[in-house]
């Protein structure tokens, strides 16, 4: 696995929820602040206004996709002077009904020009955040560029076409394409930072060759018995420089991150397999299942065993 892999791996929880909705003007909708999760809107037809709570709106149109990595408050409607009177929305909302699709009107909509927006959100575990994410702005814009980002473009239409049409698969095919997106996503903004003269933070760090080549190593293999020196080695660096270019642009030392990786991943692990506490020990690098389940509690407040029954 790599980095990025692994943040989209270990981050989610439960369920994605996602809707294929079609309004006609005049609308506008209020999406609730959620902390703890994540959520996206996509424009497949037409056009609308984004009304951030802080911020000018901003007008969206066919292939724009938002992400909003921090569950941030925010309001869509067909113009930036439309009168919001809907209740916010949630994702654990019951409407629209099933786990995804929705193609429905506004009932308010008084026949005008429709818009088709595909919605959608990620609960997160703070316990399993990867700090990438904690690191993004509330919103990500990436305008409409097919030419630029045909990747992006083919993995909204796919995922359009799954809610906008459930059928027999859908409930495996839409998850693994929601993840899909979120990657898409990620990938095109960390690419599209200015890192040259950047020194720090996560979008420097990926497009650090050393640093990247250390990361993936802990990733890899996160049982090794990586110390700062071999890691060192893998970025191709001296040891004291490797150790401060990786905690300038991390935020902590390559040590404290493994102990971190190896952790979270032992969480993952306890709440999706019923393999025994040694062996979890084992494949994050703990030959004592006693000192495995101090750390574990230091870091999660519970012993491996309660964490697994209370998941």
């Amino acid at each position: 696995m790599d980095v990025l892999s692994d943040v989209i791996t270990v981050a989610r929880t439960g369920r994605p929820r996602s809707a294929y909705v079609r309004w006609h003007a005049p609308w506008g909708q209020q999406f609730a602040s959620v902390p703890g999760s994540a959520g996206f809107q996509v424009i497949l037809e037409g056009h609308c206004w984004l009304l951030p709570p802080h911020a000018a709106p901003v007008q969206l149109g066919a292939g724009d996709v938002l992400f909003l990595p921090h569950g941030s408050g925010h309001t869509l409607a067909d113009g930036p002077a439309t009168a919001v009177t809907a209740p916010a929305c949630t994702p654990d909302d019951a409407e629209p009904p099933g786990s995804y699709a929705s193609d429905s009107v506004d009932r308010l909509g008084q026949g005008g020009p429709s818009t088709v927006v595909l919605c959608g959100a990620y609960r997160l575990d703070p316990s399993r955040t990867h700090p990438l994410l904690l690191t993004l702005p509330d919103l990500i814009h990436l305008p409409a560029d097919r030419d630029r980002h045909p990747e992006l473009h083919a993995a909204v239409q796919l995922l359009a076409a799954e809610v906008g049409h459930p059928r027999l698969g859908t409930s495996a095919t839409v998850p693994a394409l929601l993840d899909t997106l979120l990657m898409y996503i990620l990938r095109i903004w960390l690419a599209e930072q200015p890192t040259r003269d950047s020194t720090t933070g996560w979008a420097a760090a990926l497009n650090d060759p050393p640093v990247t080549a250390a990361l993936h190593a802990v990733h890899r293999d996160p049982a090794a018995p990586w110390t700062v020196a071999r890691l060192a080695a893998e970025a191709g660096l001296s040891r004291a420089t490797f150790a401060r270019r990786f905690t300038s642009m991390i935020g902590q030392p390559p040590l404290g991150y493994l102990t971190w990786w190896r952790l979270t991943t032992a969480a993952r692990l306890l709440r999706a397999t019923e393999a025994p506490l040694r062996s979890i020990a084992a494949q994050v690098g703990y030959t004592s299942e006693f000192a495995f389940a101090n750390a574990f509690k230091r870091m999660h407040g519970l012993a491996p065993g309660a964490y697994r029954r209370r998941s």
